[in-house]
């Protein structure tokens, strides 16, 4: 079968999904980029059919280009595959051009478009947060009128945290109207503020059904990351999922999955538990989850999902694993201002947990922070028992500084 693999820039998250694909039995696997054939590592260049280079991987017209100047020598592809979340719209809109399975064009726009995205929940009854699409000072005037501050202003098609802000008071409202007005050819999604505990719902459906799921908590939300600079985040995979105290959440993902039209894919949805201890949908990604969550779940689960993600859009099949261990990640930021100057406390945190490390990535001395709430580098732990990993996590954060000067 001959299965086309988009990836706009060869990262390295997307380079371990793409060296994933290569180990799929009986595939002619090509490439479609936006860097040359030469910027692949060698090992995965060696395994692919072929490469093509185009302009903008995220224009659907040259994609639509790229994958038929392939058909004469490998066939029609079989599937076409993109793990960015930009990708997702452009990469149905060739699939429904040369009729190859997959994501609709309906459901890719369900996903991407925020707003779009709470409609849809709403008219499934799935608990999400107050919303509208603004389109001036007046309208945003009235929706925070309506729900209150504080209130969260996003991009209806943003990815992560990036470009979202929380707004605390008229003045703030005032002041980010003056910095960032929304137009009628360009609105921002005003969204009523979720207040909890933030979770994670991973899963994995084919042709629609749910049949794996993983869930995440974070110590804290992405957004109050941004905000602060000096945290470092947190993300735990408990060990135990399947019981009573996530029944109401397995129920409210399973619907809002049902309703987006999902078809075959790796999902990542971003939950909250109020203090009522209801629950609330903030939204979803067709896509695989970043932030190393797919090496965390790989660790729990004994599995490569870099591999496993692109064998299930190939071939519509996943052996659901059974979840051994509890994992933990802790994502170091740099403290203070300028270049990473120095790391203290290896040495004691190594003695402290060094036996639940399974992965880790420092910062370089000399390096730029980055501003995510992915931080400058990463400790990754696992063990059966999820407090045991809970309280090393603690002990990473206490101990692990990166200084900036």
């Amino acid at each position: 079968m001959h299965v086309v693999f988009v990836a706009p820039f060869l990262m390295d998250t997307t380079l371990r999904f793409v060296k994933g694909a290569t180990a799929l039995p009986g595939a002619k696997l090509t490439l479609i980029s936006q860097q040359p054939a030469l910027a692949v590592p060698q090992d995965i260049r060696d395994a692919l059919a072929a490469h093509r280079q185009v302009e903008d991987a995220l224009d659907a017209e040259q994609l639509s280009q790229a994958v038929e100047e392939l058909i004469p020598r490998f066939g029609k592809p079989h599937r076409i595959l993109g793990a960015l979340e930009q990708l997702q719209v452009p990469l149905a809109e060739v699939r429904q051009r040369l009729g190859v399975y997959g994501m609709t064009v309906e459901a890719a726009h369900n996903f991407r478009d925020k707003s779009r995205m709470k409609r849809v929940f709403e008219s499934a009854g799935v608990p999400c947060a107050k919303h509208a699409l603004i389109r001036d000072a007046a309208e945003a005037a009235k929706f925070v009128e309506a729900v209150g501050f504080p209130v969260v202003v996003k991009p209806p098609a943003g990815a992560g945290a990036r470009n979202t802000f929380r707004l605390e008071s008229a003045e703030q409202l005032r002041e980010y109207l003056q910095a960032f007005q929304p137009r009628p050819d360009d609105p921002t999604l005003f969204e009523q503020f979720l207040t909890g505990r933030e979770h994670s719902f991973d899963s994995i459906c084919i042709r629609g059904e749910l049949v794996w799921y993983s869930i995440s908590k974070y110590y804290p939300t992405p957004l109050e990351v941004v905000e602060n600079p000096w945290i470092q985040w947190c993300v735990v995979l408990p060990r135990e999922v399947d019981g009573p105290e996530y029944r109401d959440v397995r129920h409210a993902a399973r619907a809002a999955l049902q309703a987006m039209g999902v078809g075959t894919a790796l999902t990542h949805m971003e939950w909250f538990r109020r203090a009522d201890g209801s629950v609330a949908i903030s939204e979803v990604a067709a896509r695989p989850p970043g932030a190393q969550f797919v090496t965390l779940i790989s660790y729990a689960h004994d599995l490569d999902f870099y591999r496993a993600w692109p064998r299930l859009l190939a071939t519509d099949s996943f052996d659901p694993p059974e979840r051994k261990f509890a994992c933990g990640a802790a994502f170091l930021r740099g403290q203070g201002t300028g270049k990473v100057v120095r790391i203290q406390g290896l040495e004691e945190a190594q003695k402290a947990i060094g036996e639940l490390v399974v992965e880790a990535k420092l910062p370089r001395i000399g390096q730029s922070p980055a501003a995510g709430y992915e931080g400058d580098g990463y400790v990754i732990l696992r063990h059966p028992d999820t407090h045991v990993v809970e309280k090393a996590l603690s002990e990473v954060i206490r101990t692990i500084k990166v200084e900036l000067g």
